[in-house]
């Protein structure tokens, strides 16, 4: 889930930097690379750009407990690691 989430995130981003392009400077960055706003491949992009941006929205509903079970586990890994290297 955690990986799901850091792409949607980079996807989201990607999207805010190309909008923020089109808003300052009238440049569609997608369209430049991709060949255009109609060619099949900048469709697709603006379409995942669309969903993980519908996906993180389900990051301001998640509850701080799952974060905090998140970061509880990655602690005690680590914690596990310190031990066994000493």
């Amino acid at each position: 889930m955690m990986t799901a989430t850091n792409i949607a995130l980079i996807l989201a981003i990607i999207g805010g930097i190309n909008w923020g392009s089109i808003g300052l400077l009238q440049f569609d960055i997608v369209a430049w690379i991709f060949g255009g706003q109609d060619s099949v491949i900048s469709r697709i992009i603006y379409t995942l750009v669309g969903i993980a941006a519908i996906w993180c929205i389900s990051l301001l509903f998640r509850d701080d407990e799952e974060n905090d079970n998140n970061n509880k586990r990655k602690s005690k890994k680590s914690h596990d690691s310190d031990t066994l290297a000493d």
